[in-house]
């Protein structure tokens, strides 16, 4: 019986042996030879989830250090939570509102050189130390010393990806961006926007029309005066006193000075585009303003599956899945288009007027 039973154990373990052969060699052979079949099932095995968080923090004006070594703690906390991305929010390397007040030669020695510069580097050093992808913002300039609002995507072997703002009025000496961005991330196309490029509807339609899967929107918004009803700065006093009162904080952060304003469209952007919306926006005091965060990410049915809620730095990581994209309506109308009733109405000549509120013209 014993005999009988080493003979049939010996059996097993070489047909299994066997079949991992022919299985390794089957890929080995698909890879070789091209076979698109293996390719579109090992691609759609990849595409199934992916996990990416976003985050919010307290950022310093032009304290790069500071905030970098923010970065790197946070990259650190998302990779240890799976997260294969993590999204801060628009210049959160070198802050942003303290911008307005700068000259061109301050600006310039703000703005750095990418993929050369200094903090490109320290986030391919904190990508490749956490083993994540790391989104985040700073003034960039070019060999001309041309300025732009810039946005980058950086693994550990370096730049993945870079947007120039197409929409910046912070300072008047930058340039905006001529282009759209779309980028690979584990086999997932993903597409960048920031703040104030999100603001037109055609902006977003397009990057998805190039294949956007996932598009990053960092900000810095929300807080500050305009024409709409409900909208305004919200008191400095009121963060300073958020440990003894954060009820008062949380009432102005979340109503229409806030999150109730992002509301009425950050979710129709998802959900009318078919697309996820990875959303970042920093918290506390960006130099005499304060910010609400509520970094979140939406999925394609626009609907919030995670979000930061506290007054304070914060991260939050959800999984995308591969096939909302193709079950949420927004892919079923954007099939439904029909650009030859509004191709040549939408390509109509037209001079961009940017107007910016709370901006004051001296600023």
């Amino acid at each position: 019986m014993l005999l009988n039973f080493l003979k049939v154990w010996n059996f097993v373990t070489l047909a299994g042996h066997f079949a991992e052969v022919k299985k390794q060699a089957y890929f080995r052979d698909d890879r070789r030879y091209g076979n698109i079949a293996s390719q579109r099932r090992l691609m759609r095995v990849s595409m199934e989830s992916l996990k990416i968080s976003t985050a919010q923090f307290e950022h310093r004006s032009g304290d790069k250090a500071y905030n970098l070594d923010i970065i790197s703690r946070m990259a650190g906390e998302a990779a240890r939570d799976g997260a294969r991305a993590i999204a801060f929010h628009e210049c959160s390397i070198t802050g942003y509102t303290f911008a307005r007040h700068l000259s061109k030669e301050q600006m310039l020695d703000l703005s750095e050189s990418i993929p050369d510069g200094p903090s490109v580097r320290r986030l391919q050093e904190i990508a490749s130390q956490h083993n994540i992808i790391v989104l985040a913002g700073l003034f960039e300039k070019d060999a001309s010393d041309k300025m732009y609002k810039a946005y980058v995507a950086v693994g550990p072997q370096g730049l993945i990806a870079r947007h120039r703002k197409l929409h910046p009025f912070i300072n008047p000496n930058l340039t905006p961006g001529n282009s759209y961005t779309t980028f690979d991330l584990e086999g997932w196309k993903c597409g960048i926007l920031i703040c104030y490029d999100n603001n037109v509807i055609e902006n977003v339609r397009a990057t998805v029309l190039l294949g956007a899967d996932i598009i990053f929107m960092p900000h810095v918004t929300m807080c500050t005066p305009s024409t709409r009803p409900g909208a305004g700065f919200v008191d400095p006093r009121l963060w300073y006193n958020r440990e003894n009162d954060p009820t008062s904080l949380r009432m102005e952060f979340d109503g229409l000075k806030g999150r109730a304003w992002l509301m009425k469209w950050l979710p129709a952007r998802a959900y009318d585009n078919a697309v996820y919306v990875i959303f970042s926006n920093p918290i506390g005091m960006d130099d005499d303003q304060l910010k609400n965060g509520c970094s979140m990410i939406i999925d394609p049915f626009g609907d919030i599956i995670a979000e930061c809620r506290k007054l304070g730095d914060d991260l939050v990581t959800a999984t995308l899945f591969e096939e909302k994209l193709r079950q949420a309506g927004g892919h079923r109308y954007r099939n439904a288009r029909r650009p030859d009733l509004y191709g040549g109405i939408l390509s109509k000549p037209h001079a961009s007027e940017q107007k910016v509120v709370w901006m004051k013209p001296t600023e």
